[in-house]
């Protein structure tokens, strides 16, 4: 069963377990696309398809809030707010390390490569520019639990931008070789955009889950 946190005829936002992908993959797993036309088919009886639009994604391992659409006008709208940065993503993260400025802006220029899906930093005529802003919360054990406000949405643009500064998350399989198996220390916990046709703010907010590294900071308790 999907965690709603606001639902109304034009949105709807859910919490993303990890590792469930945002859409239908190659995997063929349950999917959060899926789901949510699932949920909303059930919840008021609606015959033949559903109609839901993918706004955006969060990578697979990463868990947090997403908002899908119910009508095309919506999506849309949510799509344009995305595209014009209207749409604010704030995450969470633990980095396996200490930033030597507890806050601050990271700015470079990324590129994918597709065959391996990692991304990389690279210069200006051949990558994408990438842009995020940090605040160092909490230190514990040559950890930090940084707050990150998106610019930019690149793929896999967190993970890489820290790791490239030799301040990968924890758990991430990825981008930082030498860290131990776990659920990588990444999550969406904060979704602003203006409603579709109402234009007033929404905003939806959940906490990262009871469990380690998560656990070792007050601050989110």
């Amino acid at each position: 069963m999907i965690r709603v946190l606001y639902e109304d005829n034009h949105v709807l936002c859910v919490e993303k377990p990890v590792n469930v992908p945002s859409a239908p993959d190659e995997s063929g797993d349950e999917n959060m696309l899926d789901l949510c036309r699932e949920y909303i088919k059930e919840k008021y009886n609606k015959p033949g398809n559903v109609y839901m639009g993918l706004v955006h994604r969060l990578d697979r391992p990463v868990g947090g809030v997403m908002v899908f659409a119910r009508t095309s006008k919506a999506a849309s709208r949510l799509s344009d707010a995305v595209r014009t940065h209207a749409m604010h993503k704030q995450y969470l993260a633990v980095l396996d390390g200490i930033p030597e400025k507890k806050s601050g802006i990271l700015k470079d220029y990324l590129v994918k490569d597709t065959k391996t899906n990692t991304v990389r930093v690279t210069d200006e005529a051949h990558g994408k520019y990438s842009e995020l802003a940090y605040e160092v919360l909490a230190e514990k054990n040559g950890m930090a639990l940084v707050r990150v406000n998106l610019k930019t949405g690149r793929s896999h643009q967190i993970r890489v931008q820290f790791a490239s500064r030799n301040l990968p998350l924890v758990f991430d399989q990825r981008y930082n070789p030498g860290t131990k198996k776990g659920q990588i220390a990444l999550y969406a916990c904060r979704l602003e955009f203006p409603h579709p046709t109402q234009k007033t703010p929404v905003v939806v907010t959940h906490t990262p889950p009871d469990v380690y590294p998560w656990n070792l900071f007050e601050v989110l308790k």
